[in-house]
């Protein structure tokens, strides 16, 4: 029973810092190829240091704070849902991937999630969300990009705090 609290413990705490370094990289208002690519990287690295349920939960809540903060504008409100599905692909794509613990099985997964997600969302802005084409295009290529990108920075960092972290 202590194994399983101890457990349940780690999984809040390193959860909660992985969210509150997501909320760091969306409070500092950077343009959204920096900020999409640090927090998808962000969630990456919360599913391969946590679980996928961590990255999850995360992915859940990012869209909602890029709302509120004005990173997403107010036009593009109908596509949280979207959002929130997509960074679920995302993670769960890659976490399935990751699984074989092998660098060319993780970069597959993080293409394979990525490409999930632009279609998810590229195919949401086509067919049941109605946007202006200029708000429309962000749910498109720029998706993609900042989300195969964030990949890369995960792996980069997966290693080095993965080393810290004793995982």
């Amino acid at each position: 029973m202590k194994r399983e609290g101890a457990n349940a413990i780690r999984w809040i705490t390193r959860t909660a810092l992985l969210f509150a370094l997501v909320l760091v990289v969306q409070m500092l208002g950077m343009p959204q190829i920096l900020t999409g690519t640090l927090v998808n990287a962000l969630l990456l690295l919360a599913t391969s240091l946590v679980g996928i349920t961590s990255g999850v939960v995360i992915g859940f809540f990012t869209p909602w704070v890029a709302l509120s903060r004005g990173i997403l504008p107010p036009l593009l409100a109908p596509m949280i849902p979207f959002i929130m599905g997509g960074n679920a692909l995302l993670v769960v794509i890659f976490a399935l991937w990751m699984r074989k613990k092998s660098l060319p099985y993780e970069v597959v997964g993080i293409v394979l999630g990525a490409g999930a997600k632009y279609l998810l969302l590229s195919q949401a802005v086509r067919f049941l969300v109605e946007l202006p084409p200029p708000v429309a295009r962000m749910m498109q290529i720029p998706q993609l990009f900042t989300a195969l990108l964030g990949g890369v920075v995960a792996l980069l960092l997966h290693h080095v705090v993965g080393k810290a972290l004793q995982i």
